[in-house]
């Protein structure tokens, strides 16, 4: 993360989320800086939401307080699915990195690019108890239909499911749609 002059609200659910699991842990400002590997002054930096450290350093916290990283970026309240948190922004403003959303992860996670022409549809049987789907559309119009209801995404758009239902994907578009589909288990 890269401080801005207006300090992005990842800042301050970094600093909370740290403060919070690192006291959980009876850990002081030193024992953590030690269990990941950093400086005191980072850690004291991040509790006070002024620092800047990389998405790796982020990861190395995480670990030391037995957490996850999206644990650490997401506000106390953001359901996984919804996380929608800049996490990095670099110095042009059309540079960042959004957390869209998360999934709980067991044994594996594949990518997929998909695309489907305009009329086509694709059924999917239920995946097993545990996985999920993350749908990103990068262009066209993408209907998700699964049993616990229907997305109707435009580019841009995303959606995080249990996949451990019978679900679908559809075009009814009168252009080719493209879709980024993040699949864990």
């Amino acid at each position: 993360m890269h401080s801005q002059p207006e300090a992005p609200r990842v800042l301050a659910h970094v600093a909370d989320n740290v403060r919070r699991h690192r006291i959980t842990l009876g850990l002081s400002q030193k024992d953590l800086a030690e269990r990941a590997g950093i400086s005191r002054r980072t850690v004291i930096s991040l509790e006070a939401g002024e620092a800047n450290i990389s998405l790796s350093g982020l990861d190395r916290l995480a670990d030391a307080l037995d957490t996850s990283f999206v644990a650490l970026v997401a506000a106390p309240t953001a359901e996984p699915a919804a996380i929608n948190e800049v996490a990095w922004r670099g110095a042009d403003p059309a540079s960042l990195a959004l957390l869209l959303g998360a999934a709980p992860a067991r044994t594996e996670a594949q990518l997929w690019s998909w695309s489907l022409a305009p009329g086509e549809r694709y059924d999917a049987e239920p995946d097993p108890d545990g996985w999920h789907e993350m749908i990103l559309v990068t262009e066209g119009e993408l209907t998700v239909a699964r049993d616990d209801g229907t997305s109707v995404l435009a580019a841009g758009d995303h959606v995080t499911y249990s996949s451990a239902q019978q679900y679908s994907y559809a075009n009814a578009g009168a252009t080719i749609v493209r879709f980024v589909r993040v699949v864990v288990s």
